[in-house]
């Protein structure tokens, strides 16, 4: 197959090598070039209460029971453990409209990338992943667990429906197919998880906006938002006859207003996408077709040089 149209499984595979110098659960907060100035969080894992014991030289007076400490004549520390488990819910977006690209690769390809790459990471911190892969016409559903196996099944589901896709007019697009499946997430989830959802965010709309809200309740949520540098800026090539895959048309890229008008839509669609992200906090990672995509989530996540790190 082609390289950058379609995803194959031997170069998702080999992205485990590439899944290190980035974090899920960062340290400080995450800052995207979608997100405005306010920043975006992610609450990563939790903290189980232990025991009680006493006070040792070293221990963290933040920690003293106060309480218990007045009661008993002596300091007393309240002792936490950091939660061991946090599910990965991988929601990646093979529709028709993902079927596009000018650069390095297609949308679709970005997205099955990004995807591998998170895998592999929650993989390797020991965290249970999952995944809800979609396209127009069907779903598969992986339910996390902590293997390599999980893994490929994931993997598996996303380049059998990659290899699907096609432009030659026999698929039909069905946007509605993305609130369907934050449904399914929506069922699969209840408390405690990462949902990371990748796509371009076609088809999103008010029911869109109920989902991820009922979604984000006791979840966190990371929107990974795929796009292709021709969407956002037209060029001036001249006249052209461009397709969805259904019909056809001449359009001529030399009109500068044709090409202000096509950048003006993409911009408002995303500042709406940013605009009702940011009220809830969601971090909004721009992944573009243009980089590779190991590159583009380091830089977005931040790097993690040191051992260990999450």
């Amino acid at each position: 197959m082609t390289q950058g149209v379609y995803a194959d499984l031997e170069s998702l595979i080999a992205l485990r090598h590439q899944s290190q110098g980035f974090s899920f659960l960062p340290r400080q907060p995450i800052h995207s070039l979608l997100a405005g100035q306010k920043a975006s969080r992610l609450r990563g894992r939790g903290l189980n209460f232990e025991e009680i014991r006493n006070y040792l030289p070293g221990d963290d007076i933040r920690n003293i029971d106060w309480k218990v400490t007045a009661r008993m004549r002596a300091p007393h520390m309240r002792v936490y453990t950091e939660e061991r488990d946090r599910p990965v819910l991988l929601v990646v977006d093979q529709r028709l409209n993902m079927f596009f690209g000018s650069q390095r690769s297609m949308k679709s390809v970005t997205a099955a990338e990004t995807a591998a790459l998170g895998a592999w990471r929650v993989l390797g911190v020991g965290d249970r992943v999952g995944a809800i892969v979609f396209n127009d016409t069907e779903t598969a559903e992986v339910r996390p667990h902590r293997s390599a196996r999980t893994v490929m099944r994931i993997l598996g589901a996303i380049v059998a429906q990659n290899g699907t896709l096609r432009s030659d007019g026999s698929g039909v697009s069905r946007p509605e197919c993305l609130n369907e499946t934050l449904e399914r997430a929506c069922r699969l989830v209840k408390h405690d998880a990462l949902v990371c959802i990748i796509s371009d965010f076609d088809g999103a709309d008010e029911h869109t906006k109920h989902l991820i809200t009922r979604l984000g309740r006791h979840n966190d949520i990371l929107a990974g938002l795929v796009y292709d540098p021709l969407e956002a800026e037209l060029p001036d090539l001249g006249p052209l006859v461009v397709g969805d895959g259904e019909l056809q048309v001449e359009v001529d890229t030399g009109n500068a207003n044709l090409r202000k008008r096509f950048a003006d839509i993409f911009s408002e669609r995303l500042a709406e996408i940013r605009q009702f992200l940011l009220r809830r906090e969601i971090p909004v990672l721009p992944l573009h077709t243009g980089l590779p995509v190991p590159e583009q989530v380091r830089k977005l996540l931040g790097h993690r040089p040191l051992r260990g790190s999450r």
